[in-house]
């Protein structure tokens, strides 16, 4: 009892709190970033798998077949390293920013990177379903309008695709806040990053000079709570523009 006591000590002070929520700060802009660009990436992907189906216009969905199935085929942990190694950094990173050190700026981008492919590559076959779902008269009735296939597809179907694969891509977007916890594994000042450094150092905190069991069970146990409330937020915010809609 008198380490569990230890253990909660850690989160009534105010320094782990704010040090935490600068982590779920990086989580939430690195999980925006991978998602939006995943969502144009992954759009233009679907795309091209489908409907470059003649002529020369066959090597890009081949182009995009391979991506697609080569990252999501793969697991994300893989490319976090891959990218880590070889993905080369702007120089216009290569300063301090945000109250990161070069090095982790450096990093947080490369992850960064990793995410976005590996999502960019799942949402392509998330759109491509709703592209699917879209029924065939639709482009005819464009057509008829006096519309070509550009106007065709951001008016009439990329809308209705959109709108079909929103649950399927809420899904993915809270999988994508959880997977970025896999970038504490290359020392990004993310949540979990955060978390796994103050366990390190949670004799410092707790007052025994010792880590202690209790101590894991705090420390995540409160990162636990923490993706729980940001994704089931998200869920609900969701459902409710569904419904209003």
């Amino acid at each position: 009892m008198e380490t569990l006591q230890a253990s909660l000590s850690i989160m009534s002070k105010a320094s782990i709190w704010i040090y935490i929520l600068k982590g779920v700060a990086f989580t939430l802009i690195i999980s925006v970033i991978a998602v939006l660009l995943g969502i144009i990436i992954g759009s233009l992907l679907a795309l091209l798998r489908n409907y470059c189906n003649k002529g020369f216009n066959r090597i890009f969905k081949w182009i995009a077949i391979i991506y697609i199935e080569v990252f999501r085929n793969t697991p994300l942990l893989l490319w976090i390293f891959i990218c880590l190694v070889f993905c080369p950094c702007p120089s216009f990173l290569n300063r301090k920013m945000f109250g990161l050190t070069t090095v982790e700026v450096k990093l947080l981008f490369k992850a960064a990177v990793a995410l976005i492919l590996f999502t960019s590559s799942v949402i392509a076959e998330i759109v491509r379903g709703g592209l699917n779902s879209v029924a065939h008269g639709q482009f005819e009735a464009g057509h008829a309008q006096g519309f070509h296939i550009v106007q065709v597809m951001l008016y009439i179907v990329l809308p209705q695709a959109y709108r079909n694969i929103v649950p399927t891509l809420l899904s993915q977007v809270i999988t994508t806040i959880k997977d970025s916890s896999y970038l504490a594994n290359v020392a990004v000042i993310e949540l979990m990053a955060r978390v796994k450094k103050l366990l390190s150092s949670a004799q410092m905190y707790n007052g025994t000079g010792a880590i202690n069991v209790s101590d894991v069970f705090v420390l995540f146990g409160v990162a636990a709570i923490i993706y729980f409330i940001i994704n089931f937020s998200l869920s609900c915010v969701v459902r409710s523009i569904r419904e209003k809609a």
